[in-house]
């Protein structure tokens, strides 16, 4: 039987916002709620990485906020690690670490190498200990010569780089990431992600992922948790996303002569089409016929039958074209 670290049932938050309208507010506040999340549950089991996404304001970082205990549920029950988050209890803390992109915990005039320092102070860890974590995750992220440089003088994917070291100086058994990405060029990003999966696999964490990009995703999260204005609409395997909600296909082509809008259209719906190449979309069902039908009809040079895209799945999820 899989072993659960973090169990949510029922999780609802909701926050009152003012509602300012102009000088007669100072006599007359009124007040709005907004429901950030709502009757959420789920289960995370050990060593699983999971992609939990969502549009801005669907309620992700407030689920995580709850997760690590700096926000109290309104109601329903949180479960991580066997501890109860709110708490904040030293054990607890010590086995879990958030790492969010827009935030830093880095000297802004120091090397990254003190923050390390005082990380290790905090948590406890031995010399020895801590002199192997940081020359394997250094090495691992390719910045040997960086944690001795002022953070003010990195580059945006270098201070990445270091607050993730930073956080994981205790090698914490659950990790949450919230854009851990973001603003990286597409080297960096990826080194990052090849960094994760191997700490997931070498010191066999758990890890939650939320993040705007899909790559991240794709690359990392074999399941994938989707909240949107803050209900869970889909929890599942990233691949059994298209057969759950997509009834198309696409079919991408090439010819080796032109052929017209109108006679790609009697094949199927056009997504793209310039005249020599083009992507149309058909019913699953009809994958093999409008195959058939373009190899008999037109000169192919090349053809090929793919899902539509992750990133095109969640946006048509998120503007209701699919049914939930």
């Amino acid at each position: 039987m899989k072993e659960a670290v973090v169990s949510v049932k029922n999780l609802s938050k909701t926050f009152r916002i003012f509602k300012s309208k102009g000088i007669s507010s100072l006599f007359s506040r009124k007040y709005e709620d907004i429901k950030a999340v709502e009757d959420i549950s789920f289960d995370v089991y050990k060593e699983e990485f999971v992609g939990f996404i969502g549009q801005n304001g669907a309620g992700k970082t407030t689920t995580l906020k709850c997760l690590t205990g700096l926000l109290t549920p309104d109601s329903g029950e949180v479960e991580v690690l066997g501890y109860d988050p709110k708490r904040r209890k030293h054990e607890f803390l010590s086995n879990i670490a958030l790492v969010m992109g827009n935030k830093s915990q880095l000297w802004w005039e120091l090397p990254a190498i003190e923050t390390f320092k005082l990380n290790k102070e905090i948590y406890e860890v031995s010399d020895a200990r801590f002199e192997e974590i940081v020359l394997e995750m250094v090495e691992l992220l390719g910045i040997e010569e960086v944690v001795n440089i002022p953070v003010r003088k990195l580059s945006l994917g270098e201070r990445m780089k270091c607050e993730i070291v930073a956080s994981l100086i205790h090698t914490p058994e659950l990790l949450f990431l919230d854009e851990p990405t973001l603003g990286l060029d597409v080297v960096s990003q990826q080194r990052l992600r090849d960094f994760l999966r191997e700490y997931n696999k070498r010191y066999k964490a758990s890890i939650i992922l939320t993040s705007h990009n899909m790559e991240d995703i794709k690359d990392l999260c074999k399941r994938v948790i989707i909240i949107d204005k803050g209900k869970k609409i889909y929890d599942g395997k990233v691949d059994d996303l298209a057969r759950n909600f997509v009834k198309s296909k696409e079919i991408v082509f090439s010819l080796s002569s032109v052929a017209t809008h109108g006679e790609i259209e009697q094949v199927g719906k056009i997504i793209e089409f310039s005249g020599l190449s083009g992507i149309i979309s058909v019913p699953r069902e009809s994958v093999a016929s409008a195959s058939s039908k373009l190899l008999n009809t037109f000169q192919v040079e090349d053809l090929n039958i793919q899902e539509p895209s992750l990133e095109y799945i969640v946006k048509e999820l998120f503007e209701g074209r699919y049914k939930v």
